[in-house]
């Protein structure tokens, strides 16, 4: 095939490769001589595509208007749905015609996918409660075809080459900084992306269930998620003491709804725009209200975080500090970003309390340790 615009109808298999995929959802006609919508948006996506690539249009009508395997055709449409980079709802409903039932399940299935359109003609009935959605899940809406349509190729913009497994990776996330890292990796290692589906998306978190081929064991992996989130930065603040135990780390108390008891104990960091170094004064500054020059900041090394779950690194830093801004802090809060839920209070304690107390998770002691051991 070549590039530009390619019609995949129901029950047929989608090509190897594209840039950009749509699926066509909404009402389908039942009653004879009442016309299809989807030709007139087949003409609208070749008429609008730019991306320079392959546009593959997922049309659930059947090419012979043929509809003799039901469950074949939902597992077709479950499918291709999950292979779209955007699923563009057009619902012309007619109570009568084209009543659009399974388009109301369709539609709360993915409203919340982050990669979806709306659209519907104003007289179409009873959209009400799916326009009501749109606008809570900041879903692009139209009142026409075409701009329905342009609405979905505007988002999906030149789109991304992608084959075989990949193709299984929207936009959406194949875009993100965090699943290109992973997969770059993956792929330096030698492994194949085999597919992928998205299992969660929630503010910057996703979580993706891949299957994946481990070339050197010669096996396919399938029964994990990646979950993905913005790299962080942590910081170590500490006032050397006569021993390592003695030392004293500048920690942060915060509440975090994963804690066992709500309250947890981690050091200053997290994530935000400009590089590791710039995030990590930043942080400090808003978790401790402690202003550090640049200058005073070490860098250590980025390692994964949990890396049997998330693919995300924490990028660890350092700095020493005098006695009389440990003082200045110690047991001062709130601190924080309110409007981001964010309320931290300083606590400074010794190593070897941070240890046998078990202050903080296995991944922020692993952190210190590293930076004592390397700093003494």
């Amino acid at each position: 095939m070549d590039d530009g615009v390619i019609l995949v109808h129901a029950r047929e298999e989608p090509p190897d490769r594209w840039d950009a995929a749509v699926f066509l959802a909404g009402p389908t006609p039942r009653t004879p001589g009442v016309a299809s919508w989807r030709p007139d948006a087949h003409a609208e996506l070749r008429a609008r595509w730019r991306g320079g690539g392959r546009l593959v249009v997922f049309d659930p009508e059947h090419r012979e208007d043929r509809y003799d395997d039901y469950d074949g055709q939902v597992e077709w449409e479950e499918r291709c749905l999950h292979l779209a980079d955007e699923v563009v709802f057009w619902v012309p409903r007619d109570l009568a015609t084209m009543p659009a039932f399974t388009t109301n399940v369709e539609w709360g299935m993915w409203h919340d996918s982050g990669r979806v359109v709306f659209g519907a003609p104003p007289e179409a009935p009873k959209n009400g409660y799916l326009l009501h959605y749109a606008d809570k899940s900041a879903v692009p809406t139209a009142a026409g075809l075409p701009e329905t349509v342009a609405a979905a190729l505007r988002r999906i913009g030149a789109g991304a080459s992608r084959a075989s497994g990949e193709r299984e990776v929207p936009l959406l996330l194949w875009r993100d900084a965090a699943f290109q890292r992973w997969y770059a990796g993956q792929r330096d290692a030698g492994n194949v992306l085999l597919g992928a589906r998205v299992v969660f998306r929630f503010g910057v978190c996703w979580g993706l269930h891949v299957r994946v081929r481990v070339t050197a064991e010669d096996r396919v992996k399938d029964n994990e998620i990646v979950i993905g989130r913005p790299d962080i930065s942590a910081v170590v603040l500490y006032r050397p003491g006569a021993t390592l135990d003695a030392t004293q780390v500048v920690l942060v108390r915060e509440f975090r709804s994963a804690g066992a008891d709500g309250d947890v104990h981690e050091l200053p960091g997290g994530s935000g725009p400009g590089g590791p170094a710039e995030v990590a004064l930043a942080e400090v500054a808003e978790e401790t209200g402690l202003v550090l020059e640049p200058a005073r900041l070490r860098g250590h090394r980025s390692r994964q975080v949990n890396a049997t779950l998330s693919a995300h690194r924490a990028h660890l830093f350092s700095a020493e500090v005098t006695a009389a801004e440990l003082e200045r802090i110690r047991g001062s809060g709130p601190h924080g970003v309110a409007a981001a839920g964010e309320r931290t209070y300083v606590v400074v304690a010794p190593f070897g309390r941070i240890r046998r107390e078990g202050l903080v998770d296995a991944a922020n002691l692993g952190m210190i340790a590293e930076v004592l051991l390397e700093t003494r």
